[in-house]
């Protein structure tokens, strides 16, 4: 029974080590944080693709969440987001883009930043 408790420790240790090393890491989005250009590039891909066909920039009503807030209906972590927009969700009108943006993955890494960068404060 000993060398069973030394084991569980052992493991309980080791996931929490691996579940801070996750956490811990930067996000993709986070390289573009203090690039204004790519915070515009963002914002723009937003306004043209996200925003001009359903999520919108002011908190109105609409069948689409408001992404600026607090209140993330998918996750509101970097990746969940990435996941979100490049797998989309079924059974609602968020479609799958995958990586089909000019500039492939870092465009979608640009609108997150751009989400990031704009939310209200959460605390």
């Amino acid at each position: 029974m000993g060398k069973l408790s030394v084991l569980l420790s052992v493991f309980s240790l080791l996931a929490l080590g691996a579940c801070g090393e996750s956490s811990s890491r930067a996000s993709p989005a986070d390289s573009f944080i203090g690039d204004d250009a790519a915070i515009q590039r963002g914002r723009l891909i937003f306004a043209g693709t996200c925003a001009g066909y359903c999520h919108k920039l002011s908190s109105e009503r609409t069948d689409a969440p408001y992404l600026f807030d607090c209140e993330w209906v998918h996750g509101g972590s970097d990746q969940a987001i990435y996941n979100t927009v490049s797998q989309g969700v079924s059974g609602t009108r968020m479609i799958a883009f995958g990586e089909n943006f000019p500039e492939g993955p870092a465009d979608l890494w640009k609108i997150i930043a751009y989400l990031k960068v704009n939310r209200q404060s959460c605390g």
